[in-house]
């Protein structure tokens, strides 16, 4: 009789650990991007920082572990309803560890770097996840992340899928007979215009677009001069089209700089959502495709075959204002 009930107990300590296996799974050490080695225990509890780390943690269907994301993680739209721990560069420790997460997933580049040396030194697993400039970078950012949240079966197959997406990309953009160059222009205040140049990340979607980058004689996301403005004659301009980043076609071609452009003549303005544009998660092929379109209309780019994380894409296809 205790035989049979002991064994009814461990047989339903097994389902128990078969049902949550990717929240109480057998430690595992992984090197993080910041050549950190890293052990993680449970999976339940996910702080999610970084747009594309969120995003790529829903296409894995782990939404459910997520307890918290930071303010980039604006898709999908369910995001949104998480607890949010602030801005991915202006994270506050305090305010992370108070959710109770059992694991941070952080995207490469999070900070300060104040804040980043109290979470790694906290009891909780801080895991820094690659970021990625290029088709074979996604991949490798969905895989890292499906292995630390203990799904890596269906990591493979997430990253399969994404690998089809850009050589359906590739095979899109043959239409394309003559290159364009474009400038992406991060915000405008009172001074120069912050541009995207070589090195950016907004310069990497360009080269996946098949479009030359008009403002590469610039490096990194900098100030660009009125004469290196000039001297870019881009075809066209790209902006983030979120209200807080939202430009105008009227202040950005009222520039002296930018009056007599190409771009300008035909009043040539183009705006993605941020994360699509600039994230490289899942949707990264998709919004490279849009961007291509929008720039070539000559070419009739068709759409990429639709996926179940790219059926909500943020703002859908890119507009020239």
């Amino acid at each position: 009789m205790h035989r049979s009930i002991y064994r009814l107990v461990f047989l339903g300590a097994l389902v128990f650990f078969a049902l949550n296996g990717g929240a109480f799974a057998q430690p595992r050490t992984i090197n993080d991007a910041a050549g950190r080695k890293v052990t993680i225990t449970d999976t339940s509890r996910i702080v999610s920082i970084g747009g594309a780390v969120t995003e790529v943690l829903y296409a894995l269907g782990l939404a459910d572990k997520i307890v918290a994301v930071d303010s980039t993680s604006t898709f999908p739209e369910a995001a949104k309803q998480k607890a949010n721990v602030g801005y991915m560069r202006a994270l506050a420790p305090e305010g992370v560890l108070k959710i109770g997460p059992t694991l941070i997933l952080a995207i490469e580049g999070s900070g300060p770097a104040e804040a980043v040396e109290i979470l790694e030194r906290a009891s909780v697993p801080y895991v820094v996840v690659p970021e990625a400039k290029n088709a074979e970078g996604v991949l490798r950012k969905i895989r890292f992340i499906a292995e630390a949240a203990g799904v890596p079966a269906e990591g493979e197959r997430l990253a399969s899928a994404v690998r089809e997406d850009f050589a359906a990309l590739g095979h899109a953009l043959k239409g394309i007979k003559q290159r364009r160059k474009a400038a992406f222009i991060l915000s405008m205040g009172s001074g120069s215009p912050i541009v995207g140049g070589a090195g950016t990340s907004a310069d990497a979607l360009f080269k996946l677009a098949e479009i030359d980058n008009a403002l590469s004689a610039v490096s990194g996301f900098k100030p660009a001069s009125d004469e290196a403005l000039i001297a870019a004659a881009p075809d066209a301009v790209v902006v983030m089209s979120e209200r807080d980043h939202a430009m105008p076609p009227e202040k950005v071609f009222s520039m002296p700089s930018l009056a007599n452009s190409p771009a300008a003549k035909t009043r040539n303005m183009i705006g993605l959502p941020g994360l699509y544009l600039l994230g490289f998660g899942p949707r990264t092929a998709h919004a490279a495709r849009d961007l291509a379109a929008a720039l070539y209309p000559e070419a009739n780019i068709p759409a990429l075959p639709g996926r179940s994380w790219t059926a909500a894409a943020s703002g859908g296809e890119a507009k020239a204002k």
